[in-house]
């Protein structure tokens, strides 16, 4: 079976094949990015992130619960992504569809396999009670990239939360401490694409239609590799991976730089 390249693809690979995108950039370059902190007043810790025209807020909430059987001594950490359809007429009102489900499992296993929070160090009273940290991220405009612009957004939000005040039992949202979330490591994820021959970060809504492969890496300050993430229906050789690593090491210390 031949699948038919349409002519937004078309454009796009003759434009890449001069080293050039639609919008100017050359392959390797991020749009804008701005990060604001502590935008939401009622979580513990927000922050919000543009890339270009695509913006995310993150929010976390902390909460008092039951630790699970196997982890007794552990905290929880759980993220959540709703993709608003005023953010991009694709996305519809009701439970979360996949590209939702997706990237609220990439920006959960970048922070998770990273060991980015201490979780033992979120037990309030071992096999009882612990602190689980809910990460809610919402599309606010999707114009590409909702996978890296989410992921910094996550961080950054982590970065910001103070503990609320517990009276007993009872959790004060009312009254924050100065107690913070103990983190260990900023991990940064970095989504490099694949279009015909050429590898590229950061693309647009346009771009993305034609991506044929994606690799969305996390790294350490240390640029070590922490979780991978493979999207698009294409598969990739072993020579691609290496040099997506390496690509995504390399803009991982311009995103970092955000933080």
């Amino acid at each position: 079976m031949v699948v038919q390249m349409s002519d937004e693809k078309k454009h796009i690979l003759e434009s890449l094949n001069l080293n050039l995108r639609y919008d100017g950039r050359k392959l390797t370059d991020y749009r804008a990015i701005v990060v604001e902190k502590n935008v939401v007043k009622n979580a513990e810790g927000s922050a919000r992130v543009k890339i270009g025209n695509t913006e995310v807020i993150a929010g976390v909430k902390m909460s008092l619960e039951k630790p699970f059987p196997d982890t007794p001594d552990e905290g929880m950490l759980m993220v959540g992504a709703e993709l608003l359809p005023m953010s991009n007429p694709e996305f519809e009102l009701g439970p979360p569809g996949i590209q939702a489900i997706e990237l609220a499992r990439v920006v959960d296993r970048g922070i998770r396999e990273s060991k980015s929070v201490d979780l033992k160090k979120l037990a309030v009273a071992p096999g009882e009670k612990v602190w689980g940290a809910n990460i809610d991220i919402v599309s606010i405009n999707d114009e590409g990239n909702l996978l890296d612009a989410s992921a910094l957004a996550a961080i950054a939000a982590l970065q910001e939360v103070k503990f609320p005040e517990l009276d007993g039992d009872k959790v004060n949202y009312k009254k924050l401490t100065t107690k913070t979330l103990p983190m260990k490591i900023t991990p940064v994820s970095v989504t490099v694409s694949k279009i015909g021959n050429h590898l590229l970060v950061d693309p647009s809504t346009e771009e993305e239609r034609s991506v044929d492969a994606r690799l969305t890496v996390a790294l350490t300050e240390k640029n070590i590799v922490c979780a991978m993430q493979k999207g698009g229906d294409m598969p990739i050789t072993d020579k691609d991976v290496d040099a997506m690593i390496t690509l995504a090491m390399e803009k991982s210390r311009e995103l970092r730089k955000f933080l």
